[in-house]
């Protein structure tokens, strides 16, 4: 059982010009930015990595993210400068997938038990209680960074205003803006992972946020090289929604199916599985029934669905603790691996709903983009 208590997500809410909201940002989630930092800094001490290969290792993916967008950078070296830690260790966690799995590499040394996992949702206007969009996620890692974690608001001067889930020091996790575009993502392993550079994955999630039009977010997933594979459902207001399978060189696009994609952690794709091998298996072998639980309980509720209706086909335990909703269990290393937070958003009504270690505690907090966060009754069992 977690030793972590369950609590709140804290809000943090920034605008003006990349520096700034930076700072603004890391002197209001300080602790949390070290926090990040510790853990994925004490995973490069494990394998062995000094103050000069980490430096080594973190500059090539800041080369990739300057590349990118040098307004992200800007926006780094503001946090680093309002949480007072290094700027590589702000690189670090923006890139922390790639950075972690890149020294794991050099090294030879593998995860013991990967703890990544997501089940993601989308729900078309025409099965949606609202006729809106509704986007969900269950976000599986380490119950750790349910300590980490904050729920970011950015004010933009050349842009839509956004609101993300994210990792403390990060620039976007899932998340949706006031053009109402959302994002979730999710992960997926093959054997093209690593073999060139790439944008982390935080970034392209970014810059998915940024947009003002559905296609230039399509675009940023589907266009843009990664270093390693990944899941990315996309949505709008306008009534579409989308999941791109994604390889490092090439994106397998899904559509809804009666009003519905649900997503886990194995390609689904038929063209991606004729042309690359799934070698995410071992690490979230549950991940082929987690999207059928969650499909047949969404279709059980009935035509019209709700919040409420996902954050029930979420909260499935089903096979736990290899389960939709995870408590939290023994991971690699020693430390524990968990459903971290639930995500519901309805970005036609701006609202996110956010409940941490969702096995442990069923109490959402709702975001907003333009208010206050408000604390909801507490989810029926």
């Amino acid at each position: 059982m977690s030793s972590i208590t369950p609590i709140p997500f804290p809000f943090v809410s920034v605008a003006g010009a990349p520096f700034e909201r930076g700072r603004q940002y890391g002197a209001a989630a300080a602790a949390r930015v070290r926090r990040s930092a510790s853990i994925y800094g004490t995973t490069l001490d494990e394998l062995g990595y000094d103050a000069g290969a980490r430096s080594r290792l973190i500059k090539e993916f800041a080369a990739e993210i300057g590349g990118f967008g040098a307004h992200y950078l800007e926006e780094m070296e503001g946090i680093a400068s309002g949480a007072d830690v290094p700027f590589e260790d702000i690189v670090m966690i923006n890139a922390r997938t790639e950075v972690v799995a890149k020294a794991r590499q050099e090294t030879g040394k593998p995860e013991e038990e990967p703890e990544d996992g997501c089940t993601g949702v989308a729900v078309l206007p025409e099965r949606s209680a609202t006729a809106s969009v509704l986007h969900a996620q269950n976000w599986d890692w380490r119950a750790e960074c349910a300590e980490t974690a904050i729920v970011l608001r950015v004010e933009q001067e050349d842009g839509p205003d956004f609101l993300t889930f994210v990792e403390a020091g990060g620039l976007a996790r899932c998340g949706m803006n006031a053009a109402g575009i959302a994002i979730t993502a999710n992960y997926l392993e093959c054997e093209r992972d690593f073999r060139t550079s790439g944008v982390p994955l935080a970034l392209i999630r970014r810059r998915v946020l940024e947009q003002t039009h559905f296609a230039l977010a399509m675009k940023a997933v589907a266009a843009t090289a990664k270093a390693c594979s990944n899941n990315m459902m996309l949505s709008t207001v306008e009534g579409f929604a989308i999941d791109f399978e994604c390889a490092p060189d090439e994106a397998f696009p899904l559509y809804p199916k009666n009003g519905l994609i649900v997503h886990a952690n194995h390609w689904v794709s038929a063209t991606a599985l004729s042309k690359l091998v799934n070698t995410g298996v071992p690490s979230v072998p549950e991940s082929f029934y987690r999207d059928w639980r969650v499909r047949r309980l969404l279709d059980a509720a009935g035509e019209r669905l709700t919040m409420d209706d996902l954050k029930n086909a979420l909260f499935d335990d089903f096979g736990a603790p290899y389960s939709v909703c995870r408590p939290p269990r023994p991971g690699g290393r020693g430390n524990l691996s968990a459903t971290v937070a639930m995500v519901v958003m309805e970005p036609a009504a701006g609202i996110m709903d956010v409940a941490p270690l969702p096995a442990l505690c069923r109490t959402f907090t709702r975001y907003d983009l333009k208010g206050d966060p408000v604390t909801l009754p507490v989810a029926a069992e």
